[in-house]
């Protein structure tokens, strides 16, 4: 019985990033895929955002990770929700992982119910269900034991359950949360159990704070951590500054890994279009050039509705 892992190693000089099926017991603290620009997919994160803006929103994001490095990561998000109804929130988000030999599709449904706390202030409570499908060529890759059987045979579209849920509470200007995007620590791929995953279940506690620093100028701190069981406690710590309702300048720093700069322009207070670049803090920038995020997000209004402002969250 083998389990997945992500593992860097270096082979004559070149450092080579896959997957490997190298162990008899079981890894723990396997980390979910992660995006710098997290603030404009929140919804991948925590259920209980989905709608919580009242307006149908769809975004899609690409994230180059640890660019020059064979085998890097390479993972996609799109995603669509809205608000159906003052209180029903519905979605559906998308990721595809590739890393290695390995590629893993997350499919995600997710709906959220919102309740008045106070006059400013709601409670947004959402679960999301799906599956995620595990496929794996082990031509793309190296393996450490070509006499493994399990490593001659491919694995494809081998599906497990996932199943999720969020708390979001917010108001005009400030958001909490607290969301767990899979309870299901373990499952097998496939009757003859090519694969195991044991992924403990990840927590994330996400908050921020929106000020006007002056008429034309929002300044947003926010931060996003990270709980694994056997895994160090990471988080992220951005700052963000929206100018004019069109320009976002910001920088972030991910904990013992990155320092990151993000940049955005919305059109028409309806399209945004998203970059970030992260540069690596870990001894692998000796051999790539950083992460990139490129992310895309538009704004439906309905007809009874007017494009004032964009969604600072």
């Amino acid at each position: 019985m083998k389990v997945m892992k992500r593992e860097i190693y270096s082979l004559k000089n070149k450092v080579l990033v896959g997957l490997a099926l190298i162990s008899s017991t079981l890894t723990y603290g396997q980390q979910q895929v992660q995006f710098t620009q997290y603030m404009y997919n929140t919804m991948s994160v925590n259920p209980g955002y989905t709608g919580t803006g009242g307006k149908l929103e769809a975004f899609a994001i690409h994230r180059s990770q640890w660019l020059g490095i064979s085998g890097a990561p390479s993972t996609q998000n799109f995603g669509v929700h809205g608000a159906p109804t003052n209180k029903l929130g519905l979605g559906l988000s998308v990721i595809n992982d590739k890393i290695g030999p390995a590629n893993q599709c997350y499919i995600n449904a997710s709906a959220a119910v919102r309740l008045k706390m106070s006059q400013k202030i709601n409670l947004s409570i959402g679960l999301n269900g799906g599956m995620d499908v595990l496929n794996v060529d082990w031509s793309k890759g190296l393996v450490n034991s070509t006499n493994d059987v399990t490593m001659q045979t491919n694995i494809q579209n081998r599906v497990r359950p996932l199943f999720g849920a969020g708390t979001y509470l917010y108001a005009d200007n400030w958001y909490f949360g607290i969301s767990s995007p899979n309870f299901i620590k373990k499952d097998e791929f496939g009757r003859e159990n090519e694969a195991m995953i044991n992924s403990n279940v990840h927590w994330y506690f996400m908050g921020g704070y929106v000020m006007n620093i002056t008429e034309n100028v929002k300044f947003k701190p926010a931060v996003l951590t990270k709980l694994v069981k056997g895994a160090p406690v990471t988080f992220d710590l951005s700052a963000n500054f929206l100018i004019q309702n069109t320009y976002t300048v910001g920088a972030a720093y991910r904990y013992n890994d990155a320092l990151s700069l993000l940049l955005g322009y919305t059109f028409k207070n309806a399209l945004f279009i998203g970059y970030s670049y992260d540069m690596t803090l870990t001894k692998l920038r000796q051999y790539g050039s950083g992460s990139h995020d490129i992310i895309l997000k538009y704004t439906l209004f309905s007809k009874n509705q007017v494009a004032r402002s964009p969604r600072f969250f």
